[in-house]
């Protein structure tokens, strides 16, 4: 939930999934902090690339002083249609991997 475009309710909506799916909360807290300062650029740049793909369409990222309104107004939905299918992508791979990972524990942890 933290590269889903919904700024200010990613947390919240994590929350309310967590209880929903009765899943562990402190960990989907943790899991849904991944937009930390350092990642950003990334989560932008992998949700721009997605929705280019989603598209069929190629952009050209501006540099940082010629960003304005109509820019971001021009690529808003490519962002938001790539952000979330890239968020769901790469839960259902991390997600895949940590079954994974806890299912390999679990098992070392019946042979001691």
């Amino acid at each position: 939930m933290g590269i889903v475009p919904i700024w200010g309710y990613q947390l919240v909506t994590a929350i309310g999934l967590a209880h929903f799916f009765k899943l562990n909360k402190p960990i989907v807290i943790v899991a849904a902090n991944i937009s930390i300062p350092p990642f950003i650029p990334l989560w932008l740049y992998a949700s721009f690339k997605t929705g280019e793909i989603l598209f069929n369409e190629k952009i050209i990222i501006p540099q940082l002083d010629e960003i304005n309104f109509d820019v971001i107004q021009q690529h808003l939905m490519l962002y938001s249609v790539g952000a979330t299918v890239f968020a769901f992508l790469l839960a259902f791979v991390l997600g895949c991997i940590s079954f994974g990972a806890f299912k390999l524990i679990a098992y070392k942890a019946g042979e001691e």
